[in-house]
């Protein structure tokens, strides 16, 4: 799509749609500079035709089959996969990643796209349960009792801005959603507008290609406007990813509706680490090194962010803490995504600065105007212990804290006194997995994945990945952002009971025309009834 072709205008049932002033201007990450793009902030009746339009595709989308949805997210990762140099030229004027980066995130874009197509054609998503009528059972005689998944409704979708386009316009999110039979109303982030809108205008081709009904992917621009969104009638779940407070009030909002909905937000980790001695008398200096490296690793705005790293006194432990603060001193500094992150982060930086209980231990003080430097900084252990809620709140950025504990009583207190997260890491040898064990136990609880001698940065897109965790990482721990297992979190169960046979759905028909494995009395099986 030749970038002289953005409007700046919504995108809603199907049509280019803007009124007043384009007064969002999009900005160059780099220097703050405005890149030439302006994009016009949806009004609120805008935002109510977006949500009446999805409203008004959900009744016709949601009956598509499988197989229709499968071939639908097909088209749109082949769209994203066909975006050209000028594409990548605008995303990277936005956020100031590196073309390799970017270029990567839109294979995982598509990639997560046909994951889902793949979900749909082998129909495990629509859960279907058969429990066949037992007419002379004493004392009750039991009803033709049959259970599948449906689209719960229009799903409000609010893009992140470290993820321009895997948790963004086609991120995630929006694939999940489409793919579960819910159209979708999405909120552009404002630091990556121009970004948004190319991305919009693929979906859109595939919605055409398709014949997909009108307002199944709808787009709207605007910071002021996402509580009239949530609180809309017509949308039924959210999903979000972003800070703590953002996700929280969008929360709050949701749960004040006349008609209280879902809000699957990701909000805020800090993803502890947790060193055992063996491992690092073994290989303490290649975990510094490595451990850096995630830290620092996209200038460290990845969610996954290790953010506090843990062990038990020791001359290995404090040789590991020396190393690292090597690595991290010697880190460079790098371009953050807008100039909102980097004051957030060097706000956080101070917070931390003037805490009494918490000691800078590396990184350096000066860097160029628009960019970060990666720190390390101890806090006393005690803190940990206390549950202090500096150490329990996400510093968005390139810096970690280390903390060393006295004993391993005091570490698994210490991993008892935090709050929920996305990830937890064990860095263990075979002599450390005896003492390891009641961690694990405890971090099970924590967070939403645990990981073995691995860092948590990078979250592989696949059946068994779970990318949610306990409050506050997301507002609700039973779901999953990455993974087919986002699907479910927009899709409710209904039971059918003693349908007629030419009505019931193909999932549930008596031949199983779909193939489908299906619990039929308690046992799964293929066969027709």
């Amino acid at each position: 799509m030749p970038i002289t072709t953005l409007s700046g205008k919504q995108f809603i049932g199907g049509q280019r749609v803007a009124s007043g002033a384009a007064e969002l201007i999009s900005l160059r990450a780099d220097n703050g500079q405005p890149t030439g793009y302006r994009f016009h902030p949806a009004s609120r009746h805008e935002a109510d035709c977006a949500a009446r339009a999805a409203q008004s595709a959900f009744a016709a989308y949601a009956q598509t089959s499988c197989r229709q949805r499968a071939d639908f997210l097909d088209a749109i990762a082949d769209q994203l996969d066909a975006l050209d140099d000028d594409f990548f030229t605008i995303v990277q004027q936005e956020t100031a990643l590196p073309p390799a980066r970017l270029r990567g995130e839109r294979a995982r874009t598509s990639g997560q796209m046909r994951l889902f197509a793949e979900l749909l054609r082998r129909g495990d998503v629509i859960g279907a349960r058969i429990d066949t009528a037992q007419p002379q059972r004493v004392p009750l005689p039991r009803a033709d009792i049959r259970q599948y998944h449906t689209a719960i409704g229009p799903v409000a979708v609010f893009g992140a801005s470290n993820f321009p386009l895997a948790f963004s316009t086609a991120g995630g999110d929006t694939a999940a959603a489409l793919a579960a039979g819910c159209p979708v109303v999405f909120k552009a982030h404002g630091g990556h507008m121009a970004t948004a809108e190319l991305t919009a205008a693929a979906i859109e081709r595939a919605v055409t290609q398709q014949q997909m009904p009108a307002g199944v992917f709808n787009m709207i621009f605007g910071e002021r406007i996402g509580a009239d969104l949530v609180q809309h009638p017509a949308i039924q779940a959210v999903g979000f990813t972003g800070s703590l407070q953002g996700g929280r009030a969008l929360f709050d909002l949701a749960q004040q509706r006349p008609q209280p909905i879902p809000v699957f937000a990701e909000m805020s980790s800090i993803n502890p680490v947790i060193a055992l001695p063996q491992a690092l008398a073994q290989r303490g200096r290649h975990i510094a090194q490595q451990l850096a490296a995630s830290i620092t690793l996209g200038c460290g705005q990845f969610c996954t962010k290790p953010g506090l790293i843990l062990g038990v006194h020791s001359p290995a432990f404090s040789q590991f803490i020396t190393e690292l603060g090597q690595q991290i001193e010697a880190a460079e500094p790098q371009t953050m995504l807008n100039a909102a992150t980097l004051r957030h982060y060097r706000q956080g930086l101070r917070e931390l600065d003037q805490h009494p209980g918490i000691a800078h231990l590396a990184g350096r003080r000066t860097a160029p105007a628009q960019q970060a430097t990666a720190q390390l900084y101890q806090a006393e252990g005690r803190l940990l212990l206390a549950a202090d809620t500096r150490l329990q709140e996400e510093v968005f950025g390139p810096v970690a804290i280390v903390a060393a504990l006295d004993d391993d009583t005091q570490l698994l207190q210490a991993l008892n006194a935090l709050q929920g997260q996305l990830t937890a890491t064990l860095l263990a040898d075979d002599a450390d997995l005896a003492a390891a064990a009641p961690l694990l136990a405890c971090l099970t609880h924590k967070a939403g994945r645990v990981l073995f001698n691995g860092y948590p940065t990078g979250v592989e897109v696949c059946d068994a990945m779970v990318h949610g965790g306990p409050y506050p990482a997301t507002s609700d721990a039973r779901g999953t952002s990455v993974g087919t297992l986002a699907i479910a979190r927009f899709m409710r169960p209904v039971c059918l009971q003693n349908t007629p046979p030419s009505l019931l759905p193909p999932a549930l028909q008596d031949e199983n025309p779909l193939n489908l494995l299906r619990l039929v009395n308690g046992v799964y099986q293929r066969d027709p009834l």
